[in-house]
């Protein structure tokens, strides 16, 4: 993939999507397998903001049945049994384990048996799998014994027992976002990254384009568009205000979700508890680490100013501990932390947690801007969907005969695998000359692209060097430059590559990273510093 705003602008694309994060992702997708002249721009990198402050879940939403949004879970156990088809190497099932204890008045094992009953039932057609290995079985009850068996390192005041069901993971949530803007590409998409909406082309009161600044070489550029589709997350409304200063979007909350890595806590299921305050908060198995999280705060100031801060590390610190009723955790057991905002479109002030997950699509003309519709809200596992609904939308105001979406399916680029199993055993078959670990962590993360990654190591002795722990290889780096558009060196490590997203992984690794990416891009040694520099202090944790 090349930034395409680098090249002379076509004169006008049908459909251009501001965000790069799995909604503008699966948008332009969406929009070019129907057919539409597409562009996607984003204003940092691909998947930096909210589409990587995952829980790395893709679930039907347990918890949203007690609103009795029937709808939204039937529609994300629909849309998750679509990711487990179209990306198998990237989600998979995973077993989820509910604790029952006496923290809560609210965790009452019957209601909760009722509430996966419902649940299993509104997932009726979870085992209609195009690879039949990925089975969901129903949940089952079982007995604190039973549970400390499966997971020795479980704490609980007045263990009652546990329930298991199964939801599923996506391990690399930046990659699945980048899955989808390699799917647009190859449909005829044009993207770019580190390209910010700086303003609307109108004519009147129509849009009709964008004017970007291209965060790389200090430039605007126009690009023409007959529809904008504004995907910009907790960004939205600041978006829509480029357009028009006397419009508003749909009253947009924003609530910061924090995550925190650890060292490994629990074995294999995701480990559920609920707070005294109601709230529920996991132990994840990932990477050999636990991943704790997450928070549901009200934020109020800009999202170009979020951080992650000491004290919302230690609110989650403190509500793991007072729940568990022991410290498992403090500050200096945390090797990594990140957080992001969620866009929710209930008007609400303390209560995020409570608000809905659902989404909204606002064609803007209502508004007296024509030419402009704007997404809010939505989560990451129905974000496909959500495409879909827009595209339709899109489709009448083009006044396009209407296409029938096709992305439900066919696999997403770098995932054409129809068998998991036997890709992997042909793959360990095929690259005997590589660490096992090598083979198993690049066939999850990177699917039919595995060949090409090890391809690069083949030509290049110097490009075997392991990276880290999991058998990451600096075939991944260059890779992620040529391949991938990455430009920065935070691009490399944290979202093409999991380098250092348990954390720093020392200076050795970094350096090993930014001297590849100085020659590959051109950095003098003062850019090489600097990057490694702003990749240290992202992986600072705050307050330890």
């Amino acid at each position: 993939m090349k930034r395409f705003i680098e090249e002379p602008i076509p004169s006008a694309y049908d459909i251009v999507v501001a965000g790069g994060g799995i909604t503008g992702a699966a948008v332009a997708y969406e929009a070019a397998c129907r057919g539409f002249r597409t562009a996607l721009v984003e204003k940092k990198d691909f998947a930096w903001a909210t589409s990587s402050a995952t829980s790395k879940l893709i679930h039907g939403g347990l918890r949203y049945l007690a609103n009795a949004e029937f709808g939204l879970v039937r529609e994300s156990l629909k849309e998750r049994s679509v990711l487990q088809n179209i990306a198998p190497n990237l989600v998979h099932p995973i077993p989820m384990m509910m604790i029952h204890d006496n923290v809560c008045p609210k965790n009452k094992p019957f209601e909760i048996a009722v509430g996966l009953m419902l649940y299993d039932l509104l997932a009726y057609d979870r085992n209609k799998t195009w690879d039949p290995v990925k089975k969901i079985p129903q949940h089952r009850r079982m007995t604190a014994e039973e549970a400390l068996v499966l997971e020795p390192g479980i704490f609980a005041r007045g263990l009652k027992g546990a329930s298991v069901f199964y939801d599923c993971a996506n391990a690399f949530p930046e990659r699945l976002t980048l899955a989808f803007i390699k799917s647009a590409h190859v449909h005829g998409a044009h993207v770019a990254n580190y390209a910010e909406v700086a303003s609307f082309m109108k004519e009147g009161p129509r849009v009709t384009g964008v004017v970007v600044k291209d965060l790389l070489h200090a430039r605007t550029v126009e690009i023409p568009a007959r529809l904008v589709i504004n995907c910009t997350g907790p960004w939205a409304d600041i978006t829509l205000g480029k357009a028009s200063s006397s419009v508003a979007a749909a009253p947009l909350t924003r609530s910061e979700g924090i995550h925190i890595v650890t060292r490994r806590r629990v074995n294999t299921h995701v480990v559920s508890y609920m707070t005294a305050g109601g709230r529920h908060f996991f132990m994840i198995p990932w990477r050999n680490h636990t991943l704790i999280g997450t928070t549901d705060e009200p934020y109020t100031g800009s999202p170009d100013d979020y951080r992650v801060t000491a004290s919302s590390i230690k609110g989650l610190i403190d509500e793991v501990n007072e729940t568990v009723g022991a410290e498992v955790v403090d500050v200096d057991d945390v090797l990594y932390a990140y957080g992001g905002l969620r866009p929710l479109v209930e008007d609400v002030s303390a209560d995020t947690y409570g608000a809905s997950r659902r989404y909204e699509i606002q064609d803007n003309a209502k508004d007296g801007i024509d030419g402009l519709v704007t997404v809010e809200g939505g989560k990451f596992t129905t974000s496909r969907m959500l495409a879909e609904k827009t595209i339709d939308i899109a489709e009448t105001k083009l006044e396009k005969r209407h296409t029938p979406s096709t992305t439900a399916k066919r696999y997403l680029w770098g995932c054409q695998i129809p068998d998991m199993r036997t890709f992997g055993l042909d793959v360990f078959k095929k690259n005997r000359d590589f660490d096992s670990d090598t083979l198993e962590y690049l066939v999850r993360n990177y699917g039919t692209e595995t060949e090409a990654v090890l391809e690069l190591a083949r030509n290049d002795p110097d490009l075997r060097e392991r990276m880290d722990k999991d058998g990451e290889i600096a075939a991944q780096v260059v890779y992620a430059m040529r391949n991938e558009m990455a430009r920065s060196l935070e691009d490399i490590v944290l979202r093409r590559t999991g380098i250092a997203s348990l954390g720093d992984p020392g200076r050795d690794a970094l350096r090993s990273a930014a001297d590849i990416a100085a020659t590959e891009l051109g950095w003098d040694g003062e850019r090489k510093e600097r990057e490694i520099s702003e990749v240290l202090r992202v992986l600072a944790v705050p307050g330890r």
